[in-house]
């Protein structure tokens, strides 16, 4: 069974090396993938160096397009979605691989535990509403961006959101196409934004990038 985590990656220099570097740790996982979403700085090199395969977009395309870039140069029939800025508690990841490994679950999501306080809730809360409305499901984390899928899920999808609405997106489709779709409990801590300007228009992107997508799905 081969295995591929693929980062996708956005000015991430000083925490995409170390992520690289724990996941190698893991004897689970076979490549690492990072994409390097246009960055002004050295996201990049610093994957390259610790180890990942790394493929850079010239200009910045979106979370959505990363993914679907990474699955494209993936080897894997298992995929792991790991963000850029996980470091040290990447290592938390063999947790989630073993749900699809064992094939107790399509698609395992981490229900993130962390001791880290930040955000709005506004866009958790409209990610969680629309999925709710659209699946009947509840889910506890719907923006966690940490998952481990099959590969023949992925590619049965239509994933037609972009940006920020990836998860939104994949959780969804996922649902829809009757995946089984698991959320687990897990402690890992991403960088902290906290609540200042680049923090509320990290939150103001995202917020629209998952409105649009529902607004979409309500058209078609």
């Amino acid at each position: 069974m081969y295995i591929s985590a693929i980062i996708p990656a956005y000015n991430e220099e000083g925490w995409v090396g170390k992520t690289v570097q724990v996941l190698n740790e893991l004897p689970e996982i076979n490549e690492i993938i990072v994409v390097d979403d246009g960055s002004h700085d050295k996201t990049a090199l610093e994957a390259w160096n610790a180890g990942a395969t790394v493929c850079r977009f010239s200009y910045n395309r979106g979370k959505s397009q990363a993914l679907r870039e990474g699955v494209a140069l993936a080897r894997g029939d298992i995929l792991a979605f790991v963000d850029a800025d996980l470091g040290e508690s990447a290592i938390k990841f063999r947790q989630l691989l073993n749900y699809v490994i064992s094939d107790e679950a399509d698609m395992v999501i981490a229900s993130i535990k962390s001791s880290q306080k930040g955000g709005f809730g506004l866009v958790k809360a409209l990610a969680y509403w629309g999925i709710r409305y659209y699946t009947g499901e509840k889910m506890i984390c719907p923006l966690s961006g940490q998952r481990v899928l099959k590969r023949f899920l992925w590619e049965s999808l239509n994933f037609s959101g972009e940006g920020f609405a990836a998860e939104v997106a994949l959780t969804i489709e996922s649902l829809k196409k009757g995946f089984k779709v698991k959320e687990v409990p897990l402690e890992i801590n991403h960088r902290f934004w906290g609540k200042n300007y680049r923090a509320f228009l990290h939150k103001g992107e995202q917020f629209y990038d998952i409105l649009k997508f529902f607004l979409q799905k309500l058209w078609d």
